[in-house]
Protein backbone atom coordinates (compact mmCIF):
# COMPACT_ATOMS: atom_id res chain seq x y z
CA UNK A 1 0.00 0.00 0.00
CA UNK A 2 1.29 3.40 -1.04
CA UNK A 3 -0.40 6.18 1.21
CA UNK A 4 -0.66 10.03 -0.21
CA UNK A 5 -1.10 12.27 2.82
CA UNK A 6 -2.69 15.17 1.67
CA UNK A 7 -2.93 18.60 4.13
CA UNK A 8 -5.17 21.83 4.15
CA UNK A 9 -2.13 24.51 4.77
CA UNK A 10 1.56 24.95 3.92
CA UNK A 11 2.26 25.17 7.20
CA UNK A 12 1.19 21.89 7.97
CA UNK A 13 3.25 20.59 5.37
CA UNK A 14 6.86 20.27 6.83
CA UNK A 15 5.30 18.17 10.19
CA UNK A 16 2.72 16.04 8.76
CA UNK A 17 5.89 15.33 6.69
CA UNK A 18 8.17 14.43 9.16
CA UNK A 19 5.98 12.22 10.45
CA UNK A 20 6.95 9.73 7.80
CA UNK A 21 10.60 7.60 7.53
CA UNK A 22 11.73 7.77 4.04
CA UNK A 23 10.58 4.70 2.24
CA UNK A 24 7.77 3.59 4.45
CA UNK A 25 4.78 4.40 1.56
CA UNK A 26 3.75 7.33 2.84
CA UNK A 27 4.20 10.41 1.05
CA UNK A 28 2.87 14.15 1.99
CA UNK A 29 1.17 16.60 -0.47
CA UNK A 30 1.43 20.50 -0.23
CA UNK A 31 -1.90 21.78 0.17
CA UNK A 32 -4.09 24.58 0.63
CA UNK A 33 -7.69 23.72 1.13
CA UNK A 34 -9.88 26.02 -0.19
CA UNK A 35 -11.94 25.88 2.63
CA UNK A 36 -9.09 27.60 4.37
CA UNK A 37 -8.58 29.79 1.38
CA UNK A 38 -9.47 33.51 2.73
CA UNK A 39 -7.64 32.55 6.21
CA UNK A 40 -4.31 31.32 5.22
CA UNK A 41 -3.63 32.93 1.72
CA UNK A 42 -0.70 34.52 3.52
CA UNK A 43 0.63 31.04 3.41
CA UNK A 44 1.26 30.94 -0.54
CA UNK A 45 5.16 32.16 -0.33
CA UNK A 46 5.40 29.31 2.05
CA UNK A 47 3.98 27.27 -0.42
CA UNK A 48 6.16 28.41 -2.89
CA UNK A 49 9.16 28.13 -0.92
CA UNK A 50 8.34 24.59 -0.19
CA UNK A 51 6.64 23.19 -3.70
CA UNK A 52 10.52 22.33 -4.80
CA UNK A 53 10.64 19.47 -1.88
CA UNK A 54 7.53 17.75 -3.26
CA UNK A 55 6.24 15.89 -6.67
CA UNK A 56 2.49 16.50 -4.93
CA UNK A 57 0.46 19.51 -4.23
CA UNK A 58 -3.22 18.60 -2.55
CA UNK A 59 -5.37 19.31 -1.05
CA UNK A 60 -6.40 22.08 -3.34
CA UNK A 61 -9.43 23.30 -5.54
CA UNK A 62 -12.67 25.24 -4.68
CA UNK A 63 -15.57 24.91 -2.74
CA UNK A 64 -18.85 26.50 -3.69
CA UNK A 65 -21.05 25.09 -0.78
CA UNK A 66 -23.10 28.29 0.66
CA UNK A 67 -21.03 28.95 3.72
CA UNK A 68 -17.72 28.90 1.70
CA UNK A 69 -19.37 31.03 -1.13
CA UNK A 70 -18.96 34.40 0.27
CA UNK A 71 -14.61 33.59 -0.12
CA UNK A 72 -14.86 32.96 -3.35
CA UNK A 73 -12.58 35.70 -4.87
CA UNK A 74 -10.05 34.41 -2.27
CA UNK A 75 -10.54 30.82 -3.24
CA UNK A 76 -10.12 31.67 -6.68
CA UNK A 77 -6.88 34.01 -6.29
CA UNK A 78 -5.49 30.84 -4.06
CA UNK A 79 -5.90 28.36 -6.62
CA UNK A 80 -4.89 30.07 -9.46
CA UNK A 81 -1.58 30.92 -7.80
CA UNK A 82 -1.07 27.25 -6.78
CA UNK A 83 -1.59 26.00 -10.59
CA UNK A 84 0.12 28.47 -11.89
CA UNK A 85 3.42 28.03 -9.59
CA UNK A 86 2.65 24.65 -10.02
CA UNK A 87 3.55 24.95 -14.11
CA UNK A 88 6.33 26.72 -13.24
CA UNK A 89 7.68 24.25 -11.13
CA UNK A 90 7.19 22.20 -14.23
CA UNK A 91 3.89 20.52 -12.95
CA UNK A 92 3.11 18.36 -10.30
CA UNK A 93 0.42 15.25 -9.06
CA UNK A 94 -2.78 17.46 -7.86
CA UNK A 95 -5.04 16.27 -5.81
CA UNK A 96 -8.44 18.43 -6.14
CA UNK A 97 -11.44 19.37 -4.10
CA UNK A 98 -14.17 20.57 -6.45
CA UNK A 99 -17.45 20.43 -4.03
CA UNK A 100 -20.03 22.28 -6.01
CA UNK A 101 -17.51 23.83 -8.22
CA UNK A 102 -16.84 21.22 -10.82
CA UNK A 103 -17.13 23.74 -13.51
CA UNK A 104 -14.90 26.64 -12.45
CA UNK A 105 -12.21 24.11 -11.34
CA UNK A 106 -12.16 22.66 -14.84
CA UNK A 107 -12.06 26.24 -16.16
CA UNK A 108 -9.09 27.25 -14.04
CA UNK A 109 -7.68 23.96 -14.99
CA UNK A 110 -8.24 24.83 -18.59
CA UNK A 111 -6.33 27.82 -18.48
CA UNK A 112 -3.45 26.58 -17.03
CA UNK A 113 -2.66 22.94 -18.74
CA UNK A 114 1.20 23.33 -17.81
CA UNK A 115 0.03 22.88 -13.60
CA UNK A 116 0.54 18.66 -13.82
CA UNK A 117 -1.59 15.33 -13.80
CA UNK A 118 -5.12 16.84 -11.97
CA UNK A 119 -6.53 14.34 -9.57
CA UNK A 120 -9.98 14.93 -8.94
CA UNK A 121 -11.02 13.59 -4.95
CA UNK A 122 -14.69 12.43 -4.60
CA UNK A 123 -15.84 14.06 -8.03
CA UNK A 124 -19.81 14.80 -7.60
CA UNK A 125 -20.33 17.38 -10.63
CA UNK A 126 -22.61 16.36 -13.47
CA UNK A 127 -22.12 13.89 -16.28
CA UNK A 128 -21.64 16.73 -18.29
CA UNK A 129 -18.78 17.69 -16.24
CA UNK A 130 -16.92 14.25 -15.51
CA UNK A 131 -16.72 14.46 -19.82
CA UNK A 132 -15.17 17.74 -19.78
CA UNK A 133 -13.05 16.44 -17.12
CA UNK A 134 -11.86 12.96 -18.66
CA UNK A 135 -11.22 15.10 -22.11
CA UNK A 136 -8.76 17.82 -20.07
CA UNK A 137 -6.70 14.41 -18.91
CA UNK A 138 -8.15 14.19 -15.66
CA UNK A 139 -7.84 11.16 -13.13
CA UNK A 140 -10.06 10.52 -10.19
CA UNK A 141 -9.62 9.51 -6.64
CA UNK A 142 -12.65 7.30 -5.44
CA UNK A 143 -13.18 5.85 -2.01
CA UNK A 144 -15.48 4.54 0.45
CA UNK A 145 -17.68 7.39 1.35
CA UNK A 146 -18.36 8.60 -2.27
CA UNK A 147 -19.65 5.12 -3.18
CA UNK A 148 -22.17 4.93 -0.79
CA UNK A 149 -24.63 6.74 -3.16
CA UNK A 150 -26.28 6.42 -6.43
CA UNK A 151 -24.63 8.91 -7.65
CA UNK A 152 -21.36 8.80 -6.44
CA UNK A 153 -20.98 4.30 -8.13
CA UNK A 154 -22.98 5.99 -11.71
CA UNK A 155 -20.35 8.47 -11.93
CA UNK A 156 -17.70 6.20 -11.18
CA UNK A 157 -18.95 3.94 -13.37
CA UNK A 158 -18.26 6.38 -16.33
CA UNK A 159 -14.54 7.04 -15.25
CA UNK A 160 -12.06 5.32 -17.39
CA UNK A 161 -10.52 2.33 -15.44
CA UNK A 162 -7.02 3.70 -16.34
CA UNK A 163 -7.15 7.21 -14.57
CA UNK A 164 -9.28 5.94 -11.59
CA UNK A 165 -7.09 5.53 -7.52
CA UNK A 166 -8.69 4.75 -4.91
CA UNK A 167 -8.58 6.74 -1.36
CA UNK A 168 -9.99 7.09 2.13
CA UNK A 169 -10.58 11.07 3.15
CA UNK A 170 -10.11 10.00 6.58
CA UNK A 171 -10.14 11.39 9.03
CA UNK A 172 -13.17 13.25 7.82
CA UNK A 173 -15.05 10.40 5.93
CA UNK A 174 -16.59 7.89 8.17
CA UNK A 175 -16.82 3.76 8.14
CA UNK A 176 -19.96 2.89 10.59
CA UNK A 177 -19.17 6.00 12.55
CA UNK A 178 -15.12 5.89 12.85
CA UNK A 179 -12.61 7.60 11.27
CA UNK A 180 -11.69 5.84 7.55
CA UNK A 181 -8.57 4.21 7.59
CA UNK A 182 -6.17 3.47 4.55
CA UNK A 183 -7.00 0.16 4.44
CA UNK A 184 -10.68 0.94 4.45
CA UNK A 185 -10.39 1.58 0.37
CA UNK A 186 -10.89 -2.07 0.19
CA UNK A 187 -14.33 -1.50 0.53
CA UNK A 188 -13.76 0.41 -2.63
CA UNK A 189 -12.25 -1.85 -4.67
CA UNK A 190 -15.23 -4.47 -3.86
CA UNK A 191 -17.25 -2.05 -5.57
CA UNK A 192 -15.53 -1.40 -8.51
CA UNK A 193 -15.44 -4.97 -8.53
CA UNK A 194 -19.55 -4.50 -8.51
CA UNK A 195 -19.30 -1.66 -11.21
CA UNK A 196 -16.91 -3.27 -13.45
CA UNK A 197 -18.20 -6.71 -13.43
CA UNK A 198 -14.45 -8.14 -12.86
CA UNK A 199 -12.86 -9.76 -10.13
CA UNK A 200 -11.61 -8.10 -7.16
CA UNK A 201 -8.64 -9.27 -7.78
CA UNK A 202 -8.47 -7.62 -11.36
CA UNK A 203 -9.62 -4.44 -9.96
CA UNK A 204 -6.71 -4.54 -7.03
CA UNK A 205 -4.13 -5.42 -10.38
CA UNK A 206 -5.71 -2.11 -12.16
CA UNK A 207 -5.35 0.04 -9.52
CA UNK A 208 -1.96 -1.16 -8.69
CA UNK A 209 -0.86 -0.34 -12.34
CA UNK A 210 -2.66 2.98 -12.46
CA UNK A 211 -0.64 3.86 -9.69
CA UNK A 212 2.77 3.08 -10.89
CA UNK A 213 1.93 5.00 -14.33
CA UNK A 214 1.30 7.91 -12.21
CA UNK A 215 3.66 7.91 -9.54
CA UNK A 216 7.07 9.74 -10.61
CA UNK A 217 9.98 7.22 -10.47
CA UNK A 218 12.12 8.57 -7.91
CA UNK A 219 9.08 7.84 -5.45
Amino acid sequence: MHVLSVTTTPSAWHGTHTLASRGDGITTALGLHPQLAHERNSELPLFDELLPRTHYVGEIGLDGAPEFRPHWAAQIAVFDHVLQSCARAGGRILSIHSRRASQAVLDCLENCPGAGTPVLHWFSGTVRDLERAIGLGCWFSVGPAMLKSDKGRALASRMPRDRILTESDGPFAQIRGIAAMPWDVQCAVDTLSSLWLVPRDRVAQVLTENLARLMPQSD
